[in-house]
């Protein structure tokens, strides 16, 4: 078969003991392979966690593979040659059989092997493996396996006891592996038979579906096949009764059935073994020379092991490593590199060094490296740059490592496009963060939440809700189902914008994605009802709100009045108020700000200052925005002290103030008179990069006889 041929004489002197005596390199390997006892191998556990002891010191016990191995579960291999006289097809049989039991047992014998002596190298393994099946392919040429199974026998003395249980387990597992692919590609025949179709059939028509009737189809063949199993055992029996004239009991046959099913053997053959792999002859000697030359290939392309770092460059690593964060380390590496000549794996293992020392060295070594040429650096070597900066909110440097990876002429792939997009978004550099978008979806790669949820973000930020949605909408039809939290950032956003539309169909989305209307949303709605000046649907999903069960608070409450405010129903507000009260509520700071805001513009100053005493008596400072309610009516109303006093309030925190709120303290302040106070502010509004309306510059800078008559301060 050319099994010697393949072991090396490096193998055979790593071989100590032949028959207890030492083997020699220029021993005739060839004469002395029928006696191999190999060395000794230290107890492992098998992969069943069965205990394997596999010293090779000679003892008297009885391999229990030995005794038991007739007894296992499985079907006779013996069987598949029922007829005595062997023609061309059942030899072919046979081949095929034989070469995947010695396949199977090369594969498993490798593992064992491989455990037992983890410092052996791959030649050495091999040659261990090629003996051990070099012997068990001549038990198998000369048939003696079953009589070495037998317990009256005792097995050959080339190999220990503790050695043959160990190849009779594995040929044990062999079997059993083959017995049971076997049974299912015999259980694939009942699955399809005409009685388990018809069980099948009559099981849908009942009702019954989905996993329970593929359950039952399985166990209806598996049924029909141990039935199919015990009458062909039955009559096997049958024939060998006629065949030797005895009569049997029925007992005695039922014990003959179950003996029978447990018998495992290999089948009887004739002549040499020839034994193949996948279609190519592994007796060849030449697949050990291409073997050989992998490994060596193998060992070229990718060192297993770092260079051993020595003298010198033992001392310019260790300053690398002692550097501070503000140090420069460009010397030192370079240094480094001159003595070392590092490859790749020498450039990674003083990474991986830096970076549990010291995170930020680490960054200025790897930024090095990457301009090395001797690293050999790749596009995943930037990508995981850029996302560990873009992790720790280094927009910059991140934004630097990508403009080098440009000047290299790599292009971004799917992961960097997925990174950028997410940190461009977050950092509110919204044309970048297209763009890296577009990029990702131009390659053909689905974009994950993370983008998703970054993306349309940056659209809210932006003020382009209706952007977001248009993402939203690609996220379902992709089946990435979008978190609450994303329906009710953009809900938030079409409320400030007051576009009711666009808040609708949220809400409907939210509903079809299995999100319940809840509190939050409903005051959404009702704010974003309130911005567009809708108070009649304003006030239809207050009392939606209420049907669902939700009792209004203040924040929903003051965005209620506040919609009868700008449509000035004061009546309406009224009448709310009071049921709500009947029903339990107390109004809070923001339902009161409203109400003061909405007296203060009718120049209901005692009314006001009433609802101010309220607010006070809930123990809180009144709000910030009340303050320029309070201003404009106090100067309206000519009340020169607590106007000022309000406007001082204003002035300290005038980078809180909007262009409308500006706006309306200007023309409050010119109504009242007080016009260098007007010009004051109204060049503070300037300096904050706000610009106001054309007529009430004209206000402010026309004579007084003009201004009396300007319907803007009216």
């Amino acid at each position: 078969m050319g099994w010697r041929s393949l072991l090396s004489r490096q193998t055979i002197r790593k071989l100590p003991r032949l028959n207890g005596t030492s083997f020699y390199p220029n021993s005739d390997f060839c004469t002395t392979i029928s006696t191999v006892t190999l060395p000794t191998f230290p107890s492992v556990y098998s992969s069943d966690h069965t205990y394997v002891s596999t010293v090779f010191p000679y003892s008297n016990a009885i391999s229990p593979l030995s005794r038991h191995l007739h007894s296992t579960r499985l079907t006779r291999l013996s069987n598949l040659v029922e007829s005595s006289q062997v023609t061309s097809e059942e030899e072919a049989d046979e081949d095929g059989t034989m070469n995947e039991f010695l396949s199977r047992f090369v594969w498993l014998m490798r593992k064992k092997i491989v455990k037992a002596y983890p410092a052996s190298d791959k030649q050495t393994i091999d040659g261990m493996l090629l003996i051990i099946v070099s012997k068990v392919v001549s038990e198998l040429e000369k048939g003696g396996l079953e009589q070495v199974l037998n317990p009256a026998v005792s097995p050959s003395q080339d190999f220990s006891e503790d050695l043959w249980k160990t190849v009779w387990e594995v040929s044990n597992m062999v079997l059993d592996d083959i017995n049971k692919e076997r049974r299912k590609e015999k259980m694939k025949g009942f699955l399809q038979s005409e009685e388990v179709k018809e069980l099948c059939r009559f099981a849908g028509e009942i009702g019954v579906r989905g996993d329970l009737l593929r359950e039952l189809r399985f166990k209806w063949a598996r049924d029909k096949m141990e039935e199919h199993e015990f009458y062909e055992s039955l009559e096997r029996l049958r024939k060998e009764a006629q065949s030797e004239g005895k009569e049997k009991t029925e007992s005695e046959k039922t014990d003959a059935v179950k003996e029978k099913s447990k018998t495992v053997t290999l089948p009887k053959r004739r002549g040499k073994i020839n034994y193949k792999i996948y279609g190519l002859n592994l007796s060849d000697p030449k697949w050990a020379e291409v073997a050989d030359r992998i490994h060596e290939t193998g060992e070229l392309i990718w060192p297993q092991e770092p260079k051993p770092i020595t003298g010198i460059c033992k001392l310019v690593t260790e300053k690398i490593l002692s550097l501070n964060e503000g140090d420069d380390p460009s010397p030192l590496v370079a240094e480094w590199v001159d003595i070392l000549q590092p490859s790749r794996l020498d450039w990674i293992n003083l990474l991986d060094r830096l970076k549990e020392r010291n995170t930020l060295l680490y960054f200025k070594v790897a930024e090095i490296a990457l301009e090395e040429k001797s690293f050999q650096t790749n596009v995943r070597d930037f990508s995981k740059l850029i996302s560990i900066y873009a992790e720790e909110n280094k927009f910059d440097d991140a934004e630097r490592i990508r403009k080098k990876m440009n000047q290299h002429g790599i292009l971004p792939d799917a992961i960097i496009d997925s990174t950028l997009a997410h940190m461009y978004a977050k950092a509110g550099n919204f044309e970048d963060a297209k763009k890296a978008f577009e990029g990702l979806k131009s390659q053909g790669v689905r974009p994950d939440l993370k983008v998703y949820n970054s993306m349309i973000m940056a659209y809210i930020n932006a003020g382009e809700p209706k952007r977001g949605h248009e993402l939203l909408k690609e996220m379902e039809t992709t089946d990435i189902k979008p978190t609450y939290d994303l329906y009710i950032a953009l809900l938030r956003s079409f409320a400030q914008l007051g576009d009711a539309s666009g808040a609708v169909q949220i809400s409907t989305s939210m509903q079809f994605a299995g999100f319940q209307p809840t509190m939050e949303t409903c005051t959404l709605l009702v704010e974003t009802y309130r911005q567009a000046g809708d108070a009649d649907q304003a006030r239809n999903s207050f009392d939606h709100m209420i049907k669902l069960g939700y009792k209004p608070d203040d924040r929903c409450t003051a965005s209620m009045i506040a919609a009868y405010e700008n449509k000035n129903l004061l009546d309406k507000a009224l009448n709310l108020l009071l049921k709500l009260e009947k029903d339990g509520f107390e109004p809070g700071v923001a339902t009161y700000t409203v109400l003061v805001d909405w007296l203060a513009k009718m120049q209901l100053v005692d009314e006001a200052e009433q609802i101010l005493g309220k607010i006070a008596q809930q123990g809180e400072a009144p709000p910030f925005k009340i303050q320029v309610s309070l201003c404009d009516m106090y100067a309206r109303a000519g009340i020169e002290k607590k106007a000022l006093q309000a406007l001082g309030v204003l002035e300290a925190r005038k980078d809180q103030l909007r262009a409308d709120e500006f706006e309306r303290i200007i023309g409050s302040l010119v109504a009242g008179g007080f016009v260098q106070d007007a010009r004051r502010v109204l060049g503070i509004m300037e300096s904050q990069g706000l610009t106001a309306s054309q007529p009430l510059v004209m206000a402010v800078n026309a004579p007084d006889y003009i201004r009396g008559r300007s319907p803007i301060l009216r």
